[in-house]
């Protein structure tokens, strides 16, 4: 059992991860962009795109740390310190993207407007959701959970979230061809497209399935 300074320590660990990633990525991406003479206004697809996805991101980061934190599989603990590394670095992406344009970090615009009236994703641009979240009660559920329940329960919750982060980037595909922009939303479907394959496998080999796709 974990003393209430080891639980301090590693939350002191997990703080300081998540902020050098962050910090790291938001300094490569202005870089990336300085002399771009055009910044996307605050309505533009670009800006809710970085907004939503970074939001989008964060629970994944979350999701994953429950699930590093209780597995003992070395196959879950790395897909997810590889989540973590990666949707962390992206959010800071995000955060550099919003901050080179000169606009605020949130909005009042609700979630998914920036796909409104534009066909693909409609049903969550029209709810103001955004595709494959969890819900409080699943992640009350996934961090309840121990051993290959907890295992099989991650596993299928990601697989959804990833679904959702390949419709919304595959939504903004189809309305900006700003390069940073496209070329990251390019890449999240390429990766999370592969990660879902791997954790379908993943489940199979605990005998569980997916739950229904939402693409």
């Amino acid at each position: 059992m974990e003393t209430p300074a080891g639980n301090t320590a590693k939350s002191g660990r997990r703080t300081a991860l998540v902020v050098l990633l962050t910090c790291l990525a938001a300094a490569a991406a202005l870089l990336l962009i300085v002399g771009r003479s055009t910044a996307p206004t605050d309505a533009s697809s670009e800006a809710g795109f970085a907004r939503d996805m970074s939001t989008h991101h964060a629970q994944a980061v979350e999701m994953s740390f429950i699930a590093r934190d209780g597995s003992k599989d070395d196959a879950v603990r790395r897909l997810a310190y590889d989540i973590i590394v990666t949707q962390t670095a992206q959010r800071g992406m995000f955060s550099g993207w919003l901050q080179q344009w000169g606009l605020e970090q949130s909005s009042e615009r609700p979630p998914m407007a920036w796909m409104a009236g534009h066909g693909h994703g409609v049903t969550a641009a029209a709810s103001g959701t955004m595709p494959g979240m969890a819900g409080e009660d699943e992640l009350k559920r996934l961090r309840e959970a121990t051993g290959k329940d907890q295992e099989i329960l991650f596993l299928q919750l990601m697989i959804r979230h990833h679904e959702g982060g390949v419709q919304m980037s595959q939504g903004l595909l189809k309305l900006s061809d700003r390069d940073e922009v496209a070329t990251t939303a390019r890449h999240i479907v390429d990766g999370q497209t592969g990660e879902i394959k791997l954790m379908t496998d993943m489940l199979a080999q605990r005998g569980a399935q997916p739950l229904p796709s939402i693409l």
